[in-house]
């Protein structure tokens, strides 16, 4: 069969990747076209666009960027006809996929949405949209089935494919001891480490004995990291070895997202890290629902973690936090304890990525 996937950020490519490979398991002879990264590319599928050409944070870059983002839902379009899939997997990526789930519908493609749109932090009214062009809804969060029940959709729980692959890494690396290290994940895309770095990266002044690692982002080239890491001393960088990095690190700064559930699954404590556009952050504080922006906080409906937004995301605040996580015995031990529930929580039914291909494989062939 004929598969088009289409992922829009670093997290869609890595869940794509492992989405592929499971769909192979069932499916030998499949032809996969993507839109995603190096990950799906690698797994198998022709990759017809990175996301790095796609990924528009915010509402004034959304606004600037408009013309090109046109321009690259009529190419999908065609590259979809031309294609002819058995079906259409879109991975989160709201603003762009929902609008190719719309155009699919009429085209009559079958469409199937894997991992939802974050529609119960904003934008709830996208429920009669899913509910009207998606065929097939695969959640990975807890509690997205009793959100979309709310509105009569029926959804499936996966279970979250990072509680796989990280039990899987652990597995193959069982020696991996932690050291001074503390983890700086500054995010993928270059308008959000542009603000955020700097900030994160002068911390380092203040904890001399530890190595401070920056995993830097798969799509963006090192020259742009080089004159931020450059005037410290302690401060280093890696490239795609997020995984190595975060098993071996005692603490993190983390940009919200999927980041912060990969650092909780290693067990690792962390501070969250989130400053935007002023004007942009204004318009998502009047129209975003939820108490909390970190994945690991949200699950869990409480602040296992610090939150550090926007004018409280500074070097004084991050010292402060990153002291406790590293000094404060009990701190350290309720966080863990706080994360080995999350994890019990993601494990759903097992293996997310196979879940995800084998409900996919018997929609299409009953």
């Amino acid at each position: 069969m004929k598969y088009y996937i289409i992922a829009g950020e670093a997290s869609g490519d890595l869940h794509g990747s492992n989405l592929i490979k499971e769909l192979r398991k069932n499916d030998a002879a499949a032809k996969i076209r993507c839109w995603g990264g190096n990950k799906m590319e690698t797994a198998g599928a022709l990759l017809v666009k990175h996301y790095r050409e796609l990924a528009f944070m915010g509402f004034t870059e959304v606004i600037k960027n408009l013309p090109t983002i046109f321009k690259n839902l009529a190419f999908c379009k065609k590259d979809i006809l031309d294609f002819k899939p058995d079906v259409l997997i879109l991975i989160d990526y709201p603003g762009f996929n929902m609008r190719i789930a719309k155009w699919a519908h009429q085209q009559k493609i079958k469409v199937v949405y894997y991992i939802s749109p974050q529609i119960w932090a904003w934008k709830e009214n996208r429920v009669h949209a899913i509910k009207r062009d998606v065929d097939k809804m695969l959640v990975i969060l807890p509690f997205e089935k009793d959100f979309y029940k709310r509105f009569n959709v029926e959804v499936e729980y996966v279970g979250h494919p990072l509680a796989e692959m990280i039990s899987n890494f652990n597995r193959d690396n069982p020696d991996v001891c932690k050291e001074n290290i503390i983890a700086v994940l500054p995010g993928s895309r270059k308008q959000e480490i542009l603000i955020k770095l700097p900030i994160m990266l002068q911390v380092a002044d203040y904890f001399p004995d530890y190595k401070f690692i920056v995993a830097k982002a798969p799509g963006l080239e090192d020259s742009f990291y080089s004159e931020f890491l450059q005037p410290y001393k302690n401060v280093s960088s890696v490239t795609d070895q997020t995984y190595n990095l975060l098993a071996k690190s005692t603490a993190a700064m983390v940009t919200s997202g999927t980041a912060t559930l990969e650092t909780a699954l290693f067990k690792v404590p962390q501070v969250i890290c989130y400053k935007g556009g002023k004007i942009s952050y204004e318009i998502a504080k009047k129209l975003i629902k939820i108490k909390y922006i970190g994945l690991v906080n949200l699950i869990m409906n409480k602040e296992v973690v610090k939150e550090l937004i926007q004018e409280e995301l500074n070097v004084k605040n991050l010292v402060t936090e990153l002291k406790l996580l590293l000094q404060d015995d009990e701190k350290i031990n309720t966080v863990k304890k706080d994360y080995d529930k999350l994890f019990n929580l993601l494990q759903g039914s097992g293996n997310a990525s196979a879940n995800a291909a084998q409900k996919i494989y018997v929609f299409l062939v009953p």
